[in-house]
């Protein structure tokens, strides 16, 4: 059996895209993988046994490639720790399907563009979502703490809510309709 891997996170709400970008690199950030759009989907079953247990199953899909997480409930910290398990899948769209074959049901969407960097041991992100522009460090804690600090912010400025939780905080206020943090289909 292998050990558990700890997922590690915070992030970081910014103004914009360039204005995350420019203190990533001014923090010495290494960009690793450039801007592509995320698709991801929240499984569970109807009766919310996933969501109850307060974990996650999702699947996510990017430029033409596919990834099954399933993630434990968050542990007590100022950064947002929890079990992740992760692997690749062939075809996302059919793992969906199967899914649902075996009862679940996507109970969630979210979209982003994401943009990736590296730094000493941990992965930014800059994530443009229908809600606004975040910064995710993801790796160590040392790592976190030492790279949110060259991004200029302190503990205070840690944000470890989900992606569905800062949708609901925002939506309103923004005027979003529709239960799923997607962009609006092009015209």
């Amino acid at each position: 059996m292998s050990t558990p891997f700890l997922e590690r996170e915070i992030k970081l709400r910014f103004t914009s895209a360039d204005e995350a970008r420019a203190a990533i690199r001014g923090a010495g950030g290494t960009p690793l993988l450039g801007r592509r759009l995320q698709e991801d989907a929240l499984l569970d079953t109807p009766e919310g046994r996933l969501r109850d247990g307060r974990t996650v199953l999702r699947i996510r899909m990017e430029s033409g490639r596919s990834r099954v997480t399933f993630k434990g409930p968050v542990q007590p910290s100022m950064m947002k720790v929890r079990e992740e398990l992760e692997t690749l899948v062939g075809d996302g769209e059919v793992l969906l399907r199967i899914f649902e074959e075996l009862g679940l049901r996507i109970w969630f969407r979210y979209e982003k563009y994401r943009e990736e960097f590296s730094r000493e041991d941990v992965i930014i992100a800059v994530d443009e979502t229908p809600v606004g522009v975040y910064v995710e460090i993801e790796g160590s804690e040392r790592g976190i703490e030492t790279t949110a600090a060259a991004l200029g912010r302190t503990p205070a400025d840690y944000i470890v809510d989900s992606y569905r939780a800062l949708f609901l905080q925002q939506r309103d206020v923004l005027g979003l309709t529709g239960p799923h943090m997607v962009f609006d289909a092009p015209a």
